[in-house]
């Protein structure tokens, strides 16, 4: 154990050392801890994972929802039909940020099947407070993100939950999740018809095992 905290705090110390110009120190250091933060935390992410195992069909359809992209433009679900659609609910400063990598390989690996769609948040212990400009910055210069990405916006459940989150986390519209986001970075899986199917915490990684076989099935 003792080990471990020595290997830890030699990471930090090259982190705060090697710190990216683009990146605050705490990103610096976030970036670096990932991979340890993902080990560990992968059993009990497992245990979270959500299935609609009775593939039940959503009340009303995803592909009547719009939002506002992160530049400000209309973006309409119904553009998305015919493929696999990965919403995830993202954040600059949090444990989980470096899943911004992973989900870049992930919309290039199966770019011909599957769209991701990033929506920043400042939900949870307030680790998303740039603007939408300054987040597609960093999230571009850092981590290459090509993926969709939409305004800031309020995905838990309270006044002014983005309608996209509402449809994600309310049985009565999706036809079985209830689930909100646990933190930055759960993702929800909808397939070619627009059926809701997953739900991954954010302790799974992107590129695990579990999604990458829902995205193939």
């Amino acid at each position: 154990m003792i080990k471990i905290f020595i290997a830890l705090g030699i990471l930090v110390s090259a982190t705060l050392l090697m710190k990216k110009k683009e990146m605050s120190y705490k990103q610096s250091v976030l970036k670096t801890l990932y991979p340890v933060i993902m080990w560990s935390s992968r059993t009990s992410g497992k245990k979270q994972i959500q299935v609609n195992k009775d593939k039940a069909a959503p009340i009303v359809s995803l592909y009547t929802l719009s939002t506002k992209d992160i530049a400000g433009n209309d973006f309409h679900f119904s553009n998305l039909k015919g493929k696999k659609i990965l919403i995830v609910n993202t954040a600059s400063d949090c444990g989980f940020t470096g899943q911004y990598e992973a989900l870049e390989k992930l919309a290039q690996q199966f770019a011909d099947k599957l769209v991701i769609v990033g929506f920043p948040s400042n939900d949870f212990k307030e680790q998303e407070t740039l603007g939408d400009e300054k987040i597609a910055a960093f999230c571009k210069k850092n981590y290459g993100v090509t993926f969709p990405l939409m305004a800031k916006s309020i995905v838990i459940k309270k006044n002014h939950q983005n309608e996209v989150y509402k449809w994600l986390s309310d049985m009565t519209i999706n036809g079985w999740c209830h689930q909100e986001p646990a933190w930055n970075f759960c993702k929800y899986l909808i397939d070619e018809n627009g059926t809701l199917t997953h739900y991954f915490p954010m302790t799974i990684d992107p590129l695990s095992p579990e999604v990458i076989a829902a995205i193939e099935n």
